[in-house]
C-alpha cells in the first residue's frame, strides 16, 4: 500500500472532492483519481461514491478515514524522530474557532506558515465542534472552557470575560447585582450553557435562560448592543465596546473564572514536533 495513496484518500476525504483535494496537494485530477483507484484496489472496497457535488465517503471509506489519518500522524512523527532538528515538512492541520481564530490567529498562523516553508499548514476556522481525531486533524485550538475528554491539553495564554448590557437595555429592565438575580432577565446564548460565578471562596453556577441563542460570539455582541439582553463574552470581543460606552459591565462583583486559550491534540505518547514548535510559537505571541 503506497503510502502516499492514503495521504491523498486523507485530503479528498477532509476537502470534499478531488478537485479541492488536487488543489490543496498542488497536483492535477487526474494523479489525485489515479491514487484513489489505485487504493480502492488495493483493499478491495470502494472508498468514495463520487457525485455530482464531489465524492462522499461510504461506509467502508469512514471506516478507513481514522485509521489512514492515524497513520499519516505516525508516519509525520516517524520523520520527527529521525531528523529531530531539521526543517519541519509535511502537514499541519489545525482545527480553530472563527470568532477568535480570524481576527487573531490568522495572523500568527500566517506567520508561522513564513517561518517554516517546507511546511503545509490548513486551518479549518469552524464554529461546530471539531473531533480532530475522527477528522484527521493534528491540533485544534479552543478558546474558554475545557470539557473533560480523552485530548491533551496545554493552555497557552489566559482569557478574561465578563457580563455586558447596553446602557438601553438596562435602562428599561435595571441591572442584576447578585446571580440569584439573572433568572429574572434575558440572557444572549450560544446554546444551554451554564454561567459560573466567583463568591469569595465559591463558585457560583447560574443556567440563564433568553429567547436569543447564537453559535458566534461575533453574532451574541450584535444582540448586545441591540440591546436584547445579557451576555457573558470574552475581553477581546467587548473591549471596544466598553471604552466607548455601547455596553456596559453589569454585576462586576461576581467575576467569572479565567478561561484560557488551549491547543489540545490526540493522546499520542510524544506529540510531533510540528505541533511542539507551534505551540511554543503560540505561547510566544499570545502567551
Amino acid at each position: 500500500m503506497d503510502f502516499e495513496d492514503l495521504q491523498t484518500f486523507v485530503e479528498v476525504a477532509e476537502a470534499g472532492g478531488v478537485s479541492p483535494a488536487a488543489r490543496r496537494l498542488g497536483v492535477a485530477k487526474s494523479i489525485v483519481s489515479r491514487r484513489l483507484l489505485r487504493l480502492e484496489a488495493e483493499l478491495g472496497t470502494q472508498l468514495l461514491a463520487r457525485t455530482t457535488r464531489g465524492a462522499a465517503l461510504t461506509e467502508a471509506g469512514s471506516t478507513f478515514r481514522e485509521y489512514a489519518a492515524r497513520i499519516c500522524v505516525e508516519m509525520d512523527m516517524a520523520r520527527d524522530a529521525i531528523f529531530p532538528s531539521g526543517e519541519l515538512r509535511g502537514l499541519l492541520r489545525i482545527a480553530a474557532p472563527p470568532t477568535f481564530g480570524i481576527t487573531h490567529l490568522a495572523p500568527i498562523l500566517a506567520e508561522f506558515a513564513q517561518r517554516h516553508p517546507q511546511l503545509q499548514v490548513h486551518t479549518r476556522y469552524s464554529d461546530r465542534f471539531v473531533d480532530i481525531v475522527a477528522e484527521g486533524f493534528d491540533c485544534a485550538i479552543r478558546v474558554g472552557y475545557l470539557a473533560d475528554s480523552n485530548l491533551i491539553a496545554r493552555r497557552i495564554a489566559p482569557l478574561n470575560g465578563r457580563l455586558v448590557a447596553s446602557p438601553s437595555y438596562i435602562a428599561q429592565h435595571g441591572a442584576p447585582e447578585t446571580p440569584q438575580q439573572l433568572t429574572a432577565h434575558e440572557a444572549l446564548m450560544q446554546g444551554t450553557e451554564s454561567w459560573r460565578f466567583i463568591d469569595g471562596e465559591k463558585t457560583i453556577t447560574v443556567h440563564p435562560q433568553g429567547r436569543f441563542k447564537a453559535d458566534n460570539g461575533i453574532a451574541i455582541v450584535s444582540a448586545a448592543l441591540a440591546g436584547l439582553g445579557i451576555a457573558a463574552l470574552p475581553d477581546f470581543l467587548i473591549d471596544e465596546y466598553l471604552r466607548s460606552g455601547a455596553l456596559i459591565q453589569v454585576m462586576a462583583g461576581y467575576p467569572a473564572p479565567e478561561g484560557g486559550i488551549y491547543v489540545v491534540r490526540p493522546s499520542a505518547q510524544h506529540p510531533a514536533r510540528k505541533i511542539r514548535v507551534l505551540i511554543d510559537f503560540l505561547i510566544e505571541r499570545l502567551g
